[in-house]
């Protein structure tokens, strides 16, 4: 790739996990493209999970789906969230991808005998993986993260692959970024960076020098702080940044890093043009967030609201529509097994009114843990106008309650949560039926959704179709569909390719639309997803009423 102009930038992780490695890289990939640089990024997790497909959220947080359909690191959606990037199954590395791919390779032969070793074979995959993307598209940039802590004994064949890389192009075309941290003894109120020199000592002893360290810390660095680190740590004192805990939004953050220079520093390290910085929208954006006129509360009920993680994509993307009414946004995080069916009995009606919510969103989700809650709480926003949006497993309860207490059906359920049920309305998809491996295999990313003239959803979309993700096996059994919509639940959306059911929702109804598809995983500060944006729209207003 010598011929190439691509720039990598590197970014890893120390001390500790969880300083926000993907915020920061997403932050600076929105800062090069505004001095407009063309970038792309790739996350690369040391798990030996093929994906976090059939990892727990209470282990991985929420899985994010490309729109070819690879199940990918929440922090992929950053990326996405906050750049103009188009990421696929290509930009989402993990241990176990780089594992299977060179045993593949053994098992056919491919190696000629030779022993497969870490180096070079793993090596040789790692930088293969990055070299891919790095030839496509033209790009001026491609960042990448390291997943997990220097030191971890997982990353360190993603760390050779590194020091390689470095090697063999030279410090202009490549950038190596550490994420730190500065503690605080609050008692003594003094900063400590010990534990940056040794997380850097670590980086050196592998062969890798770091050009900027970007040190999280509750409080900037002064100059004395910044000379140390600089000295003890081999960086420029100037590229010793100070990364301060954000109290307000993360979407604060490229600002911040901005006003630190960071993206100057990166360009200057390349020898490229800083010019003036253009982020015309997202300033907008910006100044919207700090200049609300309302305040909306909006309930998720879900089985996972313990992790703030499980359902970052949502939460995100109800931001989005809040800030595009100009409304400051209270999530108030409903356990649909734990608040609904066991500290409130099934009352729904008392929960959601002394919480005075003023919308309803039930997300995705699998397993019959909770079901119960979550129909409550539908049959609660179906007979009291609330406004309510289903995501995914969202349809799913919405069709089985409006089934069960509008169409009669009392037994009606889905073959997830009870096989034997008299009436499937819910039930695996055929090409399901023959699955036998978990991770991978559901309906996953793009599909086309027509809309039903005169319905509520291709008036919020303004088109008569769209391409959205999915991530599922089971939906809506075509011959309950007749007799749904005879009763006034109508099917608004259908796939064209496989006449599924894509899209329900009421006409007398405030608001009341569930989607198969995940919108969540489209929606952007800048742009956000309109679904999201209508739902906090009619939920203000069902607050004025």
């Amino acid at each position: 790739m010598n011929d190439r102009k691509t720039k990598i930038i590197f970014v890893t992780g120390g001390v500790c996990s969880s300083l926000g490695k993907g915020i920061s890289t997403a932050s600076l990939g929105l800062l090069l493209e505004g001095h407009g640089y063309k970038i792309s990024l790739i996350k690369m997790d040391p798990y030996i999970n093929i994906d976090p497909g059939t990892m727990s959220p209470y282990q991985h947080g929420e899985v994010y789906v490309t729109e070819d359909g690879a199940e990918t690191d929440l922090d992929i959606g950053y990326y996405e969230r906050l750049t103009n990037a188009n990421l696929t199954r290509k930009n989402s590395v993990s241990t176990g991808q780089i594992y299977d791919a060179v045993i593949q390779r053994e098992r056919k032969g491919d190696y000629l005998g030779k022993t497969v070793q870490v180096i070079p074979h793993i090596t040789n995959e790692i930088k293969k993986r990055i070299f891919d993307v790095a030839l496509e598209g033209d790009l001026d940039f491609l960042l990448i993260e390291i997943g997990g802590t220097v030191g971890d004994i997982e990353s360190i064949p993603f760390l050779e692959a590194i020091r390689q890389i470095r090697q063999e192009l030279g410090s202009s075309r490549v950038l190596n970024v550490h994420l730190t941290l500065i503690p605080s003894i609050t008692a003594a109120g003094e900063q400590k960076t010990k534990p940056t020199q040794h997380s850097v000592k670590e980086l050196m002893e592998i062969g890798i020098i770091p050009d900027i360290l970007l040190c999280r810390t509750n409080r900037s660095l002064n100059d004395e702080m910044k000379s140390k680190i600089s000295l003890f740590c081999n960086v420029s004192e100037r590229h010793v940044i100070s990364a301060v805990d954000i109290k307000g939004s993360i979407y604060e953050i490229p600002g911040m890093l901005h006003e630190n220079g960071y993206d100057s520093i990166v360009l200057e390290h390349f020898g490229m043009e800083t010019g003036n910085l253009a982020i015309p929208e997202w300033d907008k954006f910006i100044h919207a967030m700090r200049n609300p006129r309302n305040k909306v509360r909006i309930a998720v009920v879900g089985k996972y609201i313990s992790l703030q993680d499980a359902y970052r994509s949502i939460y995100e993307a109800l931001v989005h529509g809040a800030i595009a009414n100009l409304a400051d946004l209270e999530i108030i995080r409903v356990d649909s097994e734990d608040d609904i069916e066991k500290k409130y009995k099934g009352n729904a009606r008392a929960l959601f009114q002394r919480e005075k919510v003023d919308g309803i969103l039930v997300p995705g989700g699998f397993g019959s843990r909770g079901i119960e809650g979550k129909l409550a709480a539908i049959n609660y926003a179906r007979k009291e106008n609330v406004p309510l949006f289903g995501i995914c497993l969202g349809l799913q309860c919405a069709v089985i309650e409006f089934a069960r207490n509008v169409c009669g059906l009392k037994d009606a359920n889905s073959t997830e949560f009870e096989p034997a049920t008299e009436h499937p309305v819910i039930s695996l998809l055929v090409e399901q039926e023959i699955v036998v491996a978990k991770g991978g295999t559901m309906r996953l990313g793009g599909y086309h959704c027509d809309f039903k003239e005169g319905s509520r959803v291709m008036g919020i979309y303004k088109e008569t179709s769209a391409v959205e993700r999915h991530r599922h096996r089971f939906e809506v059994t075509l011959k309950y569909r007749d007799l749904l919509e005879q009763n006034g639940l109508v099917c608004s959306g259908i796939n064209p390719q496989n006449d599924l059911v894509e899209v329900v929702e009421l006409h007398n109804h405030p608001w009341f639309i569930c989607t198969q598809f995940h919108p969540e995983f489209k929606s952007k500060p800048i742009k956000p997803h309109p679904l999201f944006r209508d739902f906090i729209r009619a939920s203000l207003e069902s607050r004025k009423a």
